[in-house]
Parts: structure tokens; C-alpha cells; sequence
């Protein structure tokens, strides 16, 4: 018989289920985000991977998932179609684009390179110095598709180097450095961390490499940027602040430290030397990331007067049309406060 006190005694217990259901429900269905590096899994990208592997980016309710790239500039057209929703490219190849097209939906968000790694390399011992006027007389190995050298034209008028005295070979990204390291050309356009270490690979002593640094030589652009496709962040504006706060930190658990940084990238490719990686990221991270810049200002933030002049050199380099600003080109309303984006 059902009394009023074993009705009672089941309202208990069913009131004391829900507050228990309640209690191992299971969380909120994370958001997923596929990203695209720019390049292959090397030091550099450590960042990426900590935000991973120390759970930043699960606290952020993302799962993301992560994938090699064929370059900075194929990164661009990965995230405008929507293949990626988020990705690692060229800001400036960005800035390219978008002129010829500024209905594309896509955008940067976040610099992770304040200054680029856009480099001239070459060998002491064929005479090219760390001064950019070495280069007159010289013969500079160039893949086409190569970011520093898209820079070529202006980083000529930022420098004062007389064009007419430079030999430009166009060779491939394979055997840019094998070149170099044999003197069949005298200097190659490359990224800073890349082309040195490739070089020492090689075989040529550290002693006898040189590099011209595009941004110390008055080409004063921003580098690789997170890029987010428009659509998945106006649906999804949360998720990328999330991202972009949990990225924050696995670029400052790289800076504070490489080596975990390092092992978390070789956990995916295990055909690397971990000690040129460490190498490659305390590159990475003196030249590109922690800037003087960032220090002072915090990682990922943009200033728009350097933007404005950016595109004004972009204009020379790579014949822009003036069709875009940094306000079309750069959208800061995910970035976290600065205090969220500052590194150790």
C-alpha cells in the first residue's frame, strides 16, 4: 500500500537523484576546431602543442586538432574556404590577398611573429656579411613561393641596395641550402630559424653563417598570425577567444619552458634532434616572439600605425592596390586582456 510516508520517502529519494544526476551530468559538448600550421612539426610550434598537452585549450571547452601545412601562404586559402576554421599563415600574404579580394572570410586575430623570420642567409666565406649591401655583386638562391623573398622589392628600397648588382637564381625549397652549403649561389632567402639550422646540417660551421634580418634592416613588418575563418567566428565567437586565451599560455609555457616545448613537439615527429629544435625555438622565440615589443606590450596585440606602414611597404613588394586597412585586415575583439597575454 502506498502511504503518504512512502510517498514521501520517494519524493526524498527522487529529489535527492536529480541533485546526484545533477551532480555527474555529464560536461557541455566541447567545440571542435581543426587548425592548419604553416609548415611542418618543428620547434617553433611548440606553443601549439603545450596549449594541448597542459590542457589549455580543454579548459576553453575545444577540442582542437592540429595539422601540418605546405607553407605560409597555402594556410590563407585553407581557412577562407572553411576547410580550417582557424590556421598559421602570413600576415602579409593575408594582406595580399584580402586587396585582391576583401569579401574573403578571413582574417588575423592574433600575431604570434611581432617581428618575421623573412632572412637573407649567406657565408661569410663568399663574402656576404651581415651588412645588406654585401649582397651587390652576389648570386641569391630564391624559391618563388618563398615569404622572405615576396619582400625583396622593398626590403631593396628599405636597405638601399642597388637591385642591379644582385644576381636572383630561382631554385627549390629542397635544395636551397644544400646550394649554399656547396657555393653554388652565395646566399639564399629563407626563414631565419630554418635556413641556418638547415645549414648546419649541412655541414657549414656556424662561424662561416651570416643572416640579414629583414625587420632589423628597416622592413619593419609583422610575421605569421592565428587566421580565423569569419563565419565560424561570428557562430562561434566564444570558442575563439577561448583558443586564442589558451594559446596565450601554451606560448608562454614555451617561452618559460623550450624543452618541455621541444618534447611535446617530438611526441608528433619523432625523426627530429631534439637539440637542433631547442635550437630552432630559442631561435623562434628571441627573434620573432618575445620581442621587445611583446615584452613591454603583451603577446598577440598589433599596433596600428606599425600595420598601416606595413601595408605601405606591401604596396612596393607586392603591388597592392590599397583596397584594405588594418581594420579589414586585423579583427583584436577575440584577443584576451594584456595582462592574459603576457610572457615570462
Amino acid at each position: 500500500m502506498f502511504t503518504r510516508r512512502s510517498f514521501s520517502l520517494a519524493a526524498t529519494l527522487l529529489a535527492g537523484g536529480i541533485a546526484m544526476g545533477a551532480m555527474v551530468a555529464p560536461a557541455a559538448a566541447q567545440t571542435d576546431i581543426k587548425f592548419t600550421l604553416d609548415w611542418k612539426f618543428e620547434g617553433p610550434a611548440a606553443g601549439f602543442f603545450l596549449a594541448i598537452d597542459n590542457g589549455h585549450f580543454e579548459a576553453e571547452g575545444l577540442n582542437v586538432t592540429i595539422d601540418s601545412g605546405n607553407g605560409s601562404v597555402e594556410a590563407i586559402p585553407r581557412v577562407a574556404t572553411g576547410a580550417y576554421q582557424m590556421g598559421f599563415g602570413d600576415i602579409n600574404s593575408l594582406i595580399k590577398f584580402l586587396d585582391e579580394d576583401p569579401s574573403q572570410k578571413i582574417r588575423a586575430a592574433m600575431v604570434v611573429y611581432e617581428r618575421p623570420p623573412f632572412s637573407i642567409i649567406g657565408r661569410k666565406s663568399l663574402g656576404i656579411t651581415e651588412d645588406p649591401k654585401s649582397v651587390e655583386g652576389k648570386k641569391l638562391g630564391a624559391p618563388p613561393p618563398d615569404g622572405a623573398f615576396a619582400q625583396w622589392p622593398a626590403f631593396v628600397q628599405a636597405a638601399g641596395i642597388d637591385e642591379s648588382k644582385v644576381t636572383i637564381e630561382s631554385v627549390g625549397f629542397p635544395v636551397r641550402e644544400p646550394m649554399l652549403a656547396q657555393g653554388q649561389v652565395d646566399g639564399i632567402f629563407g626563414f631565419a630559424f630554418s635556413s641556418v639550422l638547415n645549414l648546419k646540417a649541412q655541414g657549414v660551421p656556424a662561424d662561416d653563417i651570416s643572416m640579414i634580418l629583414m625587420a632589423e634592416n628597416g622592413l619593419d613588418l609583422y610575421g605569421n598570425s592565428i587566421l580565423i575563418n569569419t563565419d565560424f567566428a561570428e557562430a562561434n565567437p566564444d570558442a575563439v577567444k577561448g583558443f586564442l586565451k589558451a594559446l596565450a599560455k601554451g606560448f608562454a609555457d614555451a617561452v618559460a619552458d623550450p624543452d618541455a616545448g621541444v618534447a611535446a613537439v617530438m611526441k608528433r615527429n619523432e625523426v627530429l634532434n631534439a637539440d637542433i629544435e631547442r635550437e630552432r625555438l630559442d631561435m623562434a622565440n628571441a627573434l620573432n616572439i618575445k620581442t621587445p615589443y611583446v615584452v613591454e606590450n603583451g603577446f598577440g596585440g598589433i599596433d596600428e600605425a606599425k600595420l598601416t606602414q606595413s601595408i605601405e611597404y606591401l604596396k612596393v613588394s607586392m603591388g597592392l592596390k590599397g583596397a584594405v586597412g588594418p581594420g579589414d585586415v586585423f579583427d583584436a575583439s577575440y584577443l584576451p586582456p594584456k595582462e592574459e597575454r603576457m610572457l615570462p
